[in-house]
């Protein structure tokens, strides 16, 4: 049982809301073939959720192997030397071996319900993968790998759905991703201090001045990129009523910088996105605005 439970620790479910983006092909080009509420709808809705549950065990099996990667640096980490790996609750074989099952598991699922999103979730594995053992090791290339896994996502979600999303959401997406993954590394930066270097190579060649100029040039672009899509795409409602998300996103996008900058919070995205009562209520804001407007303000 004790076993099982440092398992199920290690797969990190509080992480697997990350995968969320598989249902932003779902959200944000369909809404001009199906009707709202119809069986169509459904039978999508039911494709996009079966590709979330498989990338939340991919997500969990990557997590495996990258814990086993890191094992060493985790137990010189203040807080990450209590996962299960690292204090030795968890074996190395037991989690060699779960991860193999699982991998199997998951890309034999994903072949059934359709061939090319199998190829999308093994691409998703191996880039994972090569930033445990390769990418998170060259400096500016480890931001762009977490990004990548985020697009990947995207295009796994169009892909099982058989939809050709606008070309403005893979945009979206990985401008978002790496906002996030440079300011998680500003956040180590600044927890570490001295040891940065020994936790992850790659922070020894980063500095708080570097990390900031990255987020203003993100920040920007992706601000820029979101109102732009908000009129531009085609799949929208031709009244550009979607610029009415925008404030949203502006709020959410600052906030997230306050919580960075002021309360040197950013460690785990994912969490902050579900403890920050402030930036949840703005993203469900957000998302109850989207799905209103796609849908019944067309």
């Amino acid at each position: 049982m004790r076993t099982l439970k440092a398992l199920l620790i290690t797969l990190r479910p509080k992480q697997w809301s990350k995968n969320i983006v598989v249902y932003a092909p779902f959200v944000f080009t369909l809404n001009e073939v199906w009707r709202p509420f119809s069986a169509e709808m459904y039978t999508l809705l039911i494709q996009s959720s079966l590709a979330f549950v498989l990338f939340c065990i991919l997500s969990g099996c990557v997590y495996l192997v990258n814990d086993l990667a890191d094992i060493k640096n985790d137990q010189l980490h203040p807080t990450k030397r209590y996962r299960p790996l690292p204090s030795g609750q968890l074996t190395v074989p037991v989690a060699v071996a779960a991860a193999t099952i699982l991998l199997v598991g998951t890309l034999a699922a994903a072949y059934a319900m359709r061939p090319a999103f199998a190829v999308i979730a093994l691409i998703y594995f191996l880039v994972n993968v090569g930033y445990s053992f390769i990418f998170k090791n060259w400096v500016i290339v480890d931001v762009f790998a977490v990004g990548a896994g985020f697009v990947l996502r995207a295009v796994a979600g169009a892909v099982v759905i058989n939809v050709a999303p606008s070309p403005w959401l893979y945009v979206v997406t990985i401008l978002l991703s790496l906002f996030i993954a440079i300011n998680k590394r500003r956040h180590e930066l600044v927890t570490l201090e001295d040891n940065a270097a020994g936790h992850r190579a790659t922070l020894g060649d980063y500095s708080l001045h570097l990390l900031d100029e990255m987020t203003g040039v993100v920040t920007s672009a992706t601000v820029m990129a979101y109102s732009l899509y908000t009129f531009s795409a085609e799949t929208l409602p031709k009244n550009h009523s979607m610029m009415l998300t925008i404030p949203f996103v502006l709020y959410g996008v600052f906030r997230y910088l306050y919580l960075i900058h002021v309360r040197n919070q950013g460690g785990e995205p994912s969490e902050l996105f579900i403890k920050d009562r402030p930036l949840l209520t703005a993203i469900v804001l957000w998302g109850v605005s989207v799905l209103g407007i796609l849908y019944f303000a067309r």
